[in-house]
């Protein structure tokens, strides 16, 4: 059989498949245990790395790996690395320390292997405890420590701005524009010139308005919406940037290079220079801008009849912010009305039309994964004094109808005319992942119809329906989310699973995503008939790099803005230490139980800290069980715990059950002097007894299978952040 190609032999004198020594690409993974993992996005299963086979490799590596997992081995795939294709990491942030006479630095990202050796005249004048940026010189390797060079000192940890600056370098984040922007933005003019505004759609006229945020600048999409008859005539006016910035450019080179707007708590780094972000391409009120706009004719039941895509001109009326057009429309506050009393009809023809559009993308299918999102408030040091939930509201929802509404369409225009474009997409999800959240829900009670290798959207969106109201609501659309694959941008119409919709992509955001730039100049060349064949070859020849590297910079933005709010998160209950609260245990691990807050702060339980019992972790019910009491913790479970510790190099929250919730060793010792019997764990709460048989029946019995409820899926990697995931 080994020479037929069946099988092959490994290390270790072990025999294995056949095609295990094949090589695979992927993004290493270490921790400070010293091993790792590879994800490949051709495997359904992470490649674990011993230590030996780690080869030099560093965190966040693109390495070459060969499998070589034997029969019986503890994990599905071992393997080594054998090439380092390219580093992660060239420089990251940390906290530079001083000890018996030499010199480091304690990375600040936790799965880092190793600290950074620093010899002498390499600290740069940094002192111990100094935040720094430090540039590798060697990764080490063979049982030596990696070496670098302090590159920049960022001040004490404490100082103002310090941990989100720290943040801002540490995944890569450009501030400062080069100066070889200086002359192309020299050229640009503060207002829009009569040349510029000739052969556009002249829509001055047009009763028009932003909604944003209180405190947004870069006012990048307006609307409008007029009758004609039963038909509702909408508008949606996009800031035609584009026009400013010239492919290949030192602006669109600079503007590719970001990919996005990053969003932090105190401050936003910018894609665009300041000049054309909040100048020129935001769509202030009064002045003439240039814009794309996708006007569309919707009937009464949501159908767009048909629809222009047009170079415009435009002028918006008034700068509406969220809160307002609520107080007009949902809280009727006379004052407000009074204020902007010519622009109240339209806003209530908006509001139709939003339920409109939404009822219509509730009966397509169309998944709403509204999950809870927080705003943190900082004083004037940059502490943080608050943190609350978002407000969801009607202002919001009909802005992002609209916004859907136009995305669809665009996509729609060009995928019929099969053209090169880049499409925003979300796959169906695995089998796997969904199979694992069907059985998670049927502990719930909860059902999805459908078979999991080929679910339909319509049949998730039906039981998210059945739980609104239901204090597992937010948890239970939490995992659904976990369950999705990941959206992206491809030259592939994949279609968008969330949106229960073929085509779908991102036109409306050009300021702060580089897409919808790339989409516009697209769109203004078929729009003019110069999308002939050198054009569609010359797009088809980059927009598999800008699709690939816009989802990556769009991934490096996420995960910013999410270590970002961890931060603030840690740092403001460290100052609530001994303070009660109620939560909703929102992931179970055989280390303990995740607990999230009603303001969407999340901290741990650990289970040796629980009292009143030894408790064991149940993989199969999803729980924390006690051995002696039987007494059961599972997802979604309220529960009252008090705050304990915070460690704000961690950006971690400890917390320990309170009130009700907690147990005293006193009634454990008297169950076991009745002679109480350990439990076996087979028995749950009444809530979840209900259809456990049929369970049972239908699931049958697994064996191997790790589930670390924190993160459902095929990829089981631990994760103490679970409430972030973009869909849209």
């Amino acid at each position: 059989m080994i020479n037929a190609g069946l099988f092959c032999t490994g290390d270790r004198h072990t025999v294995a498949y056949g095609d295990v020594m094949k090589k695979y690409t992927g993004k290493l993974i270490t921790n400070r245990k010293g091993f790792g993992f590879v994800e490949c996005e051709d495997l359904d299963e992470d490649i674990f790395i011993p230590h030996s086979g780690l080869s030099g490799g560093f965190h966040k590596d693109t390495v070459e790996v060969e499998i070589k997992t034997s029969f019986g081995g503890r994990h599905r795939m071992e393997g080594k690395v054998t090439k380092i294709l390219e580093r992660g990491y060239t420089t990251l942030t940390g906290t530079y320390r001083k000890a018996n006479g030499f010199a480091y630095v304690v990375p600040d990202d936790p799965k880092v292997a190793d600290d950074i050796h620093i010899e002498k005249d390499k600290k740069n004048g940094a002192h111990d405890g100094d935040k720094v940026v430090v540039k590798l010189i060697s990764y080490g390797g063979d049982h030596r420590r990696p070496e670098g060079v302090i590159d920049e000192v960022l001040g004490k940890p404490d100082d103002p701005g310090v941990d989100i600056l720290s943040v801002i370098r540490g995944h890569g984040i450009p501030e400062e524009f080069p100066d070889e922007l200086k002359d192309e933005l020299k050229r640009i003019r503060l207002k829009v010139p009569m040349k510029d505004k000739k052969g556009r759609k002249d829509l001055r006229d047009l009763q028009m308005v932003t909604i944003d945020g209180e405190d947004s600048k870069d006012l990048d999409d307006a609307v409008s919406l007029e009758m004609d008859g039963e038909d509702y005539i909408l508008g949606v006016h996009i800031a035609d940037v584009s026009h400013y910035v010239k492919e290949n450019s030192e602006l669109d080179k600079e503007a590719l290079k970001r990919g996005t707007s990053v969003y932090l708590i105190d401050r936003v780094v910018p894609m665009l220079p300041v000049k054309l972000s909040n100048g020129i391409c935001s769509l202030n009120e009064g002045e003439d801008r240039l814009a794309m706009s996708c006007i569309m004719r919707i009937d009464g039941s949501g159908n767009i009849k048909d629809y222009e895509i047009a170079e415009s001109l435009i002028n918006v009326d008034r700068r509406m912010t969220y809160t307002a057009v609520k107080k007009i429309l949902a809280d009727h506050d006379k004052k407000t009305i009074k204020e902007y009393k010519e622009l109240v009809p339209m806003f209530e023809r908006m509001e139709k039309l939003s339920y409109i559009l939404k009822a219509m993308r509730v009966r397509r299918g169309a998944i709403d994964f509204d999950l809870p999102e927080s705003h943190i408030t900082l004083d004037k040091k940059g502490r943080p004094v608050d943190i609350v939930p978002y407000e969801h509201n009607v202002a919001t929802a009909m802005i992002e109808q609209f916004m859907l509404s136009a995305n669809e369409t665009v996509a729609g225009h060009m995928f019929r005319q099969s053209l090169p474009f880049l499409y925003r997409v979300h796959e169906t999800p695995d089998a796997d992942r969904m199979n694992d959240l069907m059985e998670l829900l049927f502990s719930f009670g909860y059902h999805i119809k459908g078979d999991p290798t080929d679910i339909k959207p319509g049949e998730l969106q039906k039981m998210l329906s059945n739980i609104a109201g239901r204090p597992e609501e937010d948890l239970i659309r939490s995992l659904s989310l976990r369950s999705m694959k990941q959206a992206k941008y491809s030259t592939e119409c994949l279609g968008h699973f969330g949106l229960a919709v073929k085509e779908y992509t991102h036109f409306t955001s050009p300021i702060r995503r580089y897409p919808d730039l790339q989409i516009h100049r697209i769109l203004k060349d078929e729009i003019k008939g110069k999308l002939d064949k050198k054009a569609q070859e010359h797009f088809a020849g980059i927009l598999d790099t800008v699709a690939k590297h816009s989802s990556d910079m769009e991934r490096r933005a996420v995960d910013a803005e999410r270590e970002a709010n961890k931060i603030k998160m840690a740092e403001y209950m460290e100052y609530h230490i001994g303070e009660e609260y109620d939560g909703i245990i929102d992931g179970v691990t055989g280390w303990g139980m995740y607990v999230q807050l009603k303001n969407t702060v999340e901290g741990m339980v650990p289970i040796s800290k629980m009292t009143g019992d030894d408790y064991d972790y149940n993989e199969r019910e999803y729980a924390i069980v006690g051995r002696y009491t039987g007494r059961k913790y599972y997802l979604g479970q309220a529960v009252r715990i008090k705050v304990v510790s915070v460690d704000l190099a961690l950006k971690t929250i400890d917390f320990e059950l309170a009130g009700s919730d907690a147990a005293s060793y006193d009634s454990l010792e008297k169950k076991k002097a009745k002679g109480g019997k350990k439990q076996s764990g087979k028995k749950f709460s009444e809530k979840k007894k209900k259809g456990s048989k049929k369970k049972d029946k239908k699931a049958g019995k697994k064996t191997g299978k790790k589930n670390d409820m924190k993160q459902s899926g095929k990829k089981k990697k631990s994760s103490k952040k679970g409430r972030y995931g973009v869909i849209e």
